[in-house]
């Protein structure tokens, strides 16, 4: 079920992660950037809030903005990889 919009999803580039509150909890995507490079190294959903689809929306937008900045992706993140296996109309952004 999704419970929310991509406009819920915020960018925070010093930080390096992509995040959003839901209910007061906060669900995040982190990644490292070397160059053009971004390396997703963690996707982060709080147990309450499991089953919603929130890490794939977060992952999906993470992975739009690297697309747009013409970025290359590095899914160290286990589910950050199997998202990509499973769409893969994002394969051509890996590094």
């Amino acid at each position: 079920m999704n419970t929310t919009t991509n406009s819920a999803i915020q960018h925070d580039a010093s930080a390096q992660c992509f995040f959003l509150h839901i209910e007061g909890q906060r669900c995040v995507l982190d990644y490292t950037l070397v160059g053009q490079t971004m390396t997703i190294t963690h996707t982060g959903v709080p147990e309450a809030l499991g089953g919603r689809g929130l890490a794939g929306q977060l992952t999906k937008f993470a992975l739009e903005y690297a697309r747009a900045q013409d970025w290359k992706v590095v899914p160290r993140c286990s589910y950050a990889a199997v998202y990509i296996k499973r769409h893969t109309e994002y394969e051509g952004l890996l590094a």
